[in-house]
């Protein structure tokens, strides 16, 4: 840098610094110096008799790094006093911004006119001292803001600033926490935390000693949750953009709740279904009764007289109607999101978890069974283990929105905003989605296979190959992950419904996102149904020359896959419906719906498919042959045996009563394999 340019750097800098002591005025009533003040009784007393009347003292713009002892002591008549403005903004370099460090204690002394004191835009370290102002007036309004470099509220740290109450606006300000017994020998009116993005802490004893607030407002605060102790008295609650604060304190601790605007709906539903314990006893003995206006109807029914509305979602919670009104709260519960808990019926939840342990144990039996046999993966058992893999997947889901309400029932409110903005509702919805597409998609090859192998079975050279249905599962692996995923990355969400569905609609993107789903399953489904009049035709016809154990199968197939479509037919046609904006059911019945169709076929498809074949059958004795035990011995050769007559049937043109031999000496075998030990033949 040039000279010239550095000189004339330093003259700015010192033009700047005497503007910025220019901008600080020493009031009429106080001694200044250039390190120092005093405002006192008797700097008061020396000052002109005009100045002595004057009720406000306002020193802005303070060019000093602390304020002293008795600072502002038994001043007369003051009853407003302003600390502002003491970052010297316009000081080179910037380290000198906020010059005010330190407010020592009992700066503020004996002040018992003192009306409003405010401590705004400073450097301030360490919290003020407050515990000897001792002012008499009836309300004292204490007011700070912007003061970054403050961090704690200590104990006690307002005791002593008066007898009467105190309305506290502590706004913009660096705090992360509220020590325990911050506000004793308080009387609180109002208490406004707002704005404090890094409060993330009131202990649990914060409020003992004090009185009140009535009116608290902890907006835009890092809070995860407020004190269980000490919010009794609160009648009006402000804590809007307050996301962390996802759970609420007991509901006792807020008995005199009146009005409250938070951030998530689902905490209002804990108001709307709030009863006090007394209310059990009170409708038991009728010694109680609500003499409630037209007007006092429940926020979250349909205008209801509240009196004969005894069936209540929480019923653990009671009411005393005469004391306690209901809250009037906001943001009011949506159509998506009703004030029920997950599962909202008792025989849901009983239904859900038969489905869960069903599903999850017969395909993980399916999946354990087929990858272990020694057998040769065929096309068949391939798609089974597709299938059954899929089916799995449904049965996790299950189990995880089972384990969810179990753990949230009857404070589902409380637990609603983690868990659909969290993962654990994300993982869900990935889950579900992901295998009813694959196994709509896996039914489908399923249905195309047969029906391929059918009407070309006296090609050999067409049929399908391990290759190709390999490579065909493989795009519908991508699909189905690609489908599942979409949600994830803004195109619909999982996060609209408790029970983790993509059902958002709200945009045009996920409307069509949702649309396109459901609609690529009706058409899976008319192409599994146009494949099997197909087989259905090839294999009446007497000309058409087919395998009777493809015939076989293809029937056994028709009956599973038209069973899992029927399920599937009025979840698509509800939820087509209510994509286009025209539902025809509530969320509370679409739960019923999709409980009762959407996983019942992970509980049904092992048993049908695979558990009750004789091939599955085969393979378990097999497996446990390999396990050592010896009573299956029989039960293998017998399967051997009748495998080798159909065989022989098929190739040599047998008739089918001549294997009698075989089945006799199979027979012989079976009665005669228990009585022998392991290893014999």
């Amino acid at each position: 840098m040039a000279p010239r340019a550095v000189w004339l750097l330093v003259a700015l800098s010192g033009v700047l610094n005497v503007r910025s002591c220019w901008a600080y005025t020493c009031p009429a009533i106080c001694r200044c110096t250039a390190d120092t003040f005093q405002c006192s009784r008797d700097t008061q007393l020396a000052s002109r008799a005009a100045a002595a009347s004057v009720p406000r003292l306002w020193l802005t713009h303070l060019p000093l790094k602390e304020v002293p002892t008795h600072a502002f002591k038994e001043l007369i008549n003051i009853t407003i006093i302003e600390i502002s403005q003491s970052d010297l903004t316009l000081y080179l370099p910037p380290h000198n911004i906020n010059s005010l460090r330190v407010i020592e204690k009992g700066a503020f002394t004996d002040l018992p006119k003192l009306e409003y004191l405010s401590i705004s835009n400073t450097g301030v370290i360490h919290f003020p001292d407050f515990t000897t102002i001792s002012s008499l007036a009836p309300n004292i309004i204490l007011e700070m803001a912007d003061n970054m470099r403050i961090d704690i509220i200590p104990a006690n740290s307002f005791q002593g600033i008066t007898e009467e109450y105190v309305d506290m606006n502590l706004v913009r300000n660096g705090f992360k926490e509220i020590k325990s017994h911050a506000f004793n020998g308080t009387k609180l009116n109002t208490l406004i935390l707002r704005d404090n993005r890094y409060l993330s802490e009131i202990q649990e004893n914060a409020f003992e000693g004090a009185t009140g607030p009535s009116f608290l407002d902890v907006s835009s605060t890092a809070l995860s949750s407020l004190p269980p102790k000490g919010l009794r008295q609160v009648r009006f609650l402000k804590a809007s953009s307050a996301f962390a604060l996802k759970t609420l304190p007991p509901l006792v601790s807020l008995a005199e709740l009146l009005e409250a605007e938070l951030t998530y709906p689902s905490h209002c539903c804990a108001f709307h279904t709030w009863r006090r314990k007394q209310r059990e006893s009170a409708l038991k003995n009728f010694t109680k009764l609500c003499d409630l206006s037209e007007t006092e109807i429940d926020p979250a029914g349909d205008g209801v007289n509240l009196i004969d509305d005894i069936n209540f979602e929480y019923p653990d919670l009671g009411f005393d109607c005469l004391n306690n009104p209901f809250v009037k709260c906001t943001p009011k519960p949506d159509a998506f999101n009703p004030c029920e808990d997950l599962l909202g019926f008792p025989f849901l939840r009983c239904l859900t978890w038969i489905i869960t342990v069903f599903a999850v144990t017969g395909n993980l039996a399916v999946l354990v069974i087929l990858l272990i046999s020694h057998h040769k993966l065929t096309i068949s058992k391939f798609l089974m283990c597709n299938l059954a893999f899929a089916d799995l997947c449904m049965g996790l889901y299950l189990m995880l929105i089972a384990f969810m309400d179990h753990y949230s029932r009857h404070e589902y409110y409380n637990h609603a905003t983690d868990w659909q903005t969290g993962p654990g509702c994300g993982i869900a919805g990935f889950l579900t989605v992901f295998a009813s597409e694959l196994s709509v998609y896996t039914v489908t090859v399923i249905s195309l296979e047969r029906w391929h192998t059918i009407t070309n079975a006296m090609h050999v050279n067409k049929r399908l190959r391990m290759h190709h249905v390999a490579a065909i599962m493989g795009a519908g692996w991508g699909f189905s992950l690609l489908v599942a995923l979409l949600p994830l990355v803004g195109v619909s969400s999982y996060s609209k419904v408790s029970i983790c569905l993509p059902m958002d609609i709200d945009t045009l993107g996920s409307q069509v996102y949702v649309v396109a789903v459901l609609v690529l399953n009706v058409v899976a489904f008319l192409l599994v149904c146009y494949c099997y009049i197909c087989m259905y035709r090839s294999v009446r016809n007497p000309e058409h020359s087919t395998r009777h154990g493809d015939t076989k199968i293809a029937k056994r197939m028709a009956v599973l896959i038209f069973t899992d479509f029927v399920c599937m037919a009025p979840i698509s046609f509800f939820a087509i419906s209510a994509a286009l904006c025209m539902p025809l059911i509530t969320v509370s019945h679409s739960k019923i719906l999709l409980i009762l169709f959407y996983p019942i076929n992970s509980l049904c498809n092992p048993f049908l498919y695979t558990l009750f074949t004789r091939a599955f059958r085969k393979d378990v004795c097999l497996l446990l042959r390999r396990c050592g035990c010896g009573c299956c011995q029989a039960n293998t050769d017998f399967y051997r045996s009748q495998t080798l007559a159909s065989h022989l049937n098929s190739t040599q043109k047998m008739p089918t009563r001549k294997p009698h031999s075989l089945s006799f000496y199979a027979y012989h075998i079976k009665m005669k394999g228990c009585f022998l030990n392991k290893g014999t033949t």
